[in-house]
């Protein structure tokens, strides 16, 4: 069994687990109902109110939340606290549209890095660690979230931030960092750069690493293992719900509990907004019951995921959520098929191949191309075309095979994809610049 940051709350009987959500729940519809006048319309709408909801065991008549309501409401209007009581603001990147922006209380903060310090220690942290912290600092919520985790466990923070590969891979070895925290990309990005310097793992003092941000595949965990010598856990987070580690990965590494004292979670068929039975796969939707500034109901991520109550050997009795298995908005629809970009990392990774890779998805002549920019690790160089056209062919054969379409895969040089420090742009789709 693992140890647990708070035992008594990890490990509470699941009876135990759903009354608390219950109470929290009744008390959160309250305090959105009576402060957020948008929720408040919503939930009239549905001729709901607080008084209908008496536990969890009502949360499917509340309506769904959405990114867009977010940025209808942008800046402050689904916020339930006034400014004065506000102490901190996050918000998203804004790439698919206008940013969304976060609110948190000095309580909100304090859940945050308690939720945080849980996943330090599920991966073998404690006060005596150097958490190397390479997520992004500012806005984006990454850098903060495993900063504030790792000050409330009495750990050192290393709060470097991204970027300048080299000198964070000094800071490594000269401050003797034990945990590794960014996205997966950058991870395998570093443990790139290390062999590059003449480097290995036996160089510097990493242990573990929690990485999260993105989606990533078993077959680059494995890889990012090897790199640094670590063992390498998942974070979920975003930060309409809190930020990382609203759920967080065991030893066991077959899923990541969820923190249901402070969220509980649904999976839904995405086109009805069915609720699924455990164990069906489906669109994950989050509902704060604790957060005070920024409480959102029924948020639908877009991530696609299975969750699970099977007992853990770690000893948890938290539900577990599956690695997110793609997104509804990042699913690719190709002459018809349903594609998404983990399938094809799959497939690369387990040939052997560079997780550096790039799908660009473009409409020649009314019909959709795929094409497949791979790097070929310096190890598979071939001497001849036809040694680099027959790889091609080997994986382009492998990929129909699962997607049931064509994809033209191009080896390219080492290097020859630009690396990203926070999340890897993998998908370029260009048929939307023709739309």
């Amino acid at each position: 069994m693992d140890r647990c940051y708070q035992p008594e709350i990890e490990t509470m009987p699941v009876e135990e687990i759903k009354k608390l959500q219950s109470e929290r729940l009744v008390k959160q519809v309250a305090h959105v109902f009576a402060n957020v006048p948008y929720y408040r319309h919503l939930m009239e709408e549905k001729g709901l109110t607080p008084a209908d909801i008496h536990g969890v065991e009502d949360l499917h008549k509340l309506p769904f939340t959405c990114k867009q309501d977010l940025r209808d409401t942008y800046p402050y209007g689904l916020f339930a606290v006034p400014m004065d009581d506000v102490v901190r603001l996050h918000a998203s990147s804004g790439t698919t549209g206008k940013q969304i922006v976060v609110g948190y209380t000095q309580h909100d903060l304090d859940i945050w890095d308690e939720i945080a310090a849980r996943q330090l220690v599920a991966v073998g942290g404690s006060k005596h660690d150097m958490v190397h912290v390479s997520y992004g600092y500012g806005l984006f919520t990454g850098g903060f979230g495993l900063h504030g985790g790792a000050q409330r466990l009495g750990a050192t923070a290393i709060p470097v931030s991204s970027g300048n590969t080299k000198r964070q891979i000094t800071i490594l070895r000269d401050f003797g960092s034990t945990i590794l925290c960014c996205t997966p990309s950058y991870a395998a990005f570093i443990g790139e750069t290390l062999h590059d310097m003449g480097l290995g793992p036996e160089d510097i003092s990493l242990k573990a690493g929690i990485f999260g941000a993105e989606a990533w595949t078993e077959e680059m965990r494995r890889d990012i293992e090897a790199k640094l010598g670590i063992k390498a856990y998942d974070v979920y987070g975003l930060t309409e719900i809190m930020g990382p580690c609203v759920s967080y990965e065991c030893s066991a590494q077959t899923g990541m509990h969820v923190n249901e004292d402070h969220f509980i979670v649904e999976v839904i068929d995405p086109d009805t907004g069915k609720v699924l039975p455990e164990g069906e796969r489906g669109e994950l939707v989050f509902t704060c019951i604790t957060k005070e500034a920024f409480p959102l109901l029924r948020y639908r991520t877009r991530d696609i995921g299975i969750i699970s109550r099977k007992p853990c050997p770690c000893g948890r009795t938290f539900i577990k959520m599956s690695k997110p298995m793609g997104r509804t908005d990042d699913m690719l629809i190709i002459r018809g098929v349903n594609v998404f970009p983990s399938q094809i990392e799959g497939v690369l990774m387990e040939r052997g191949y560079s997780s550096n890779y790039q799908i660009v998805v473009n409409r020649v002549n009314n019909t959709d191309t795929l094409d497949v920019y791979v790097e070929i690790l310096p190890d598979q160089f071939s001497d001849t075309v036809r040694g680099v056209s027959a790889a091609e062919h080997e994986l382009e054969e492998a990929l129909k095979s699962l997607l049931g379409i064509v994809a033209i895969v191009h080896l390219v040089a080492p290097k020859s994809i630009e690396r990203s420090t926070g999340k890897a742009v993998r998908v370029i789709d260009k048929r939307k610049l023709h739309d």
